[in-house]
């Protein structure tokens, strides 16, 4: 299993272009013509067309299939498509997916695509609404009727015992955002452009569930993403340095729920964060000192605290001091927080531009990328590296 042993897929395939929509509260448009839009524009910067594109991946939940996308965006046969589970948790592993069939020879070019109006239409942050019967709504039952109803909530709960676990109080959330927010100020394309924030900013804003505040929680958005990845071999010859997948790997950790697993023996981690970090590590050969910078899902921010941990980029209750420090550059693009909310695409697509050496908000010398998918949910991870 990859867990034990290194597995061959890091090295040999890269993304090599990125394109997106403008990010909005109302597009105006379809979510069919936000993925058409996206993947065109990331076939232009990679120097492709849609003919030579040979498989798509994106999410389940995602109303634009693979198929209409294709013909809407002149894409013919299709010899390789997927879709990959639990929201959020998918952004990396759609990139995973496309490195493994590009690989394996099963396809040549595999666009990866996110598109939805999250804001004019149906808002996720909703919560739970209207649900078909299923084994997930089943398990949702045991929470929804103390009124657990939205992600804020199920998410409080962890944050609020990591605030025990750990003597800390809510304030330490507050680094995140700022950083997030303070990146996005400098970042033309994000929706909090020239608005960063201060620690006392976060500290006024309402409360939302406590311990969260409306700081605390990323956008809506209206948007299409889409990331390029063929074989390493190829990535070569096109338009833009690649980002080469130095590796890439999907993790659920036991007891596993929805945002909702609270049966477990500890809420102040993440345990399917942490069954990703050690196949990167292991696949990588790399340590968190060998990171330049890190593109963290930060739905809310207790979870960018949790993954550090989980990383092994500081101990146990120490995250919010290692961001104060500004150890580890981090969501240079503003994040979820500050750029957008793209279930984690757009934060591929800046991971690749800080080692392209193109970020708006780039790192010197950055050479080598750690980049995360949601987490509460089974969820992914990707390094992305230098080519040579």
């Amino acid at each position: 299993m990859s867990m034990r042993e290194r597995d061959s897929l890091g090295g040999r395939a890269a993304v090599v272009g990125i394109g997106a929509t403008e990010f909005s509260k109302d597009s105006g448009r379809s979510e069919l013509k936000l993925a058409v839009e996206a993947v065109q524009a990331a076939l232009d910067d990679a120097g492709l067309t849609p003919a030579d594109v040979d498989g798509l991946v994106t999410f389940t939940m995602d109303t634009s299939p693979e198929i209409t996308v294709a013909q809407a965006a002149g894409i013919g046969e299709l010899s390789f498509f997927s879709r990959i589970h639990y929201g959020g948790g998918a952004a990396c592993a759609t990139v995973q997916q496309a490195a493994l069939a590009s690989a394996a020879g099963v396809a040549d070019v595999v666009v990866c695509y996110r598109a939805f109006n999250e804001r004019s239409g149906r808002r996720f942050g909703s919560g739970v609404q209207r649900r078909e019967p299923s084994a997930e709504g089943a398990a949702l039952g045991w929470a929804l009727p103390f009124g657990l109803l939205t992600p804020a909530s199920w998410v409080a709960m962890a944050a609020q015992r990591y605030l025990h676990t750990y003597g800390l109080s809510p304030e330490v959330f507050g680094h995140v955002a700022v950083t997030d927010r303070r990146y996005a100020a400098r970042n033309p394309a994000a929706y909090f452009y020239e608005k960063p924030i201060t620690l006392a900013d976060h500290a006024a804003s309402r409360w939302i569930v406590e311990p969260l505040r409306l700081l605390d929680c990323c956008q809506e958005t209206d948007g299409g993403q889409a990331i390029v990845v063929t074989s390493a071999e190829r990535a070569r010859d096109l338009r833009r340095p690649p980002a080469v997948i130095v590796a890439a790997a999907q993790g659920a950790g036991r007891a596993q729920e929805q945002m909702t697993s609270f049966y477990r023996d500890d809420l102040s981690g993440l345990p399917e964060m942490s069954v990703v970090a050690r196949q990167l590590w292991q696949t990588s050969g790399l340590r968190p000192s060998d990171i330049d910078v890190g593109i963290l899902y930060d739905h809310f921010t207790p979870f960018v605290l949790m993954q550090l941990e989980e990383f092994g980029f500081c101990g146990p209750g120490e995250a919010a001091a290692f961001v104060a420090e500004d150890a580890l550059p981090l969501n240079t693009h503003g994040g979820q927080l500050g750029e957008a909310y793209l279930h984690g695409m757009n934060g591929i697509a800046e991971a690749v531009r800080q080692v392209r050496g193109t970020s708006v908000n780039q790192i010197p010398g950055a050479a080598t990328t750690l980049v995360t998918a949601g987490t509460g949910v089974p969820t992914s991870g990707l390094i992305l590296g230098a080519d040579g």
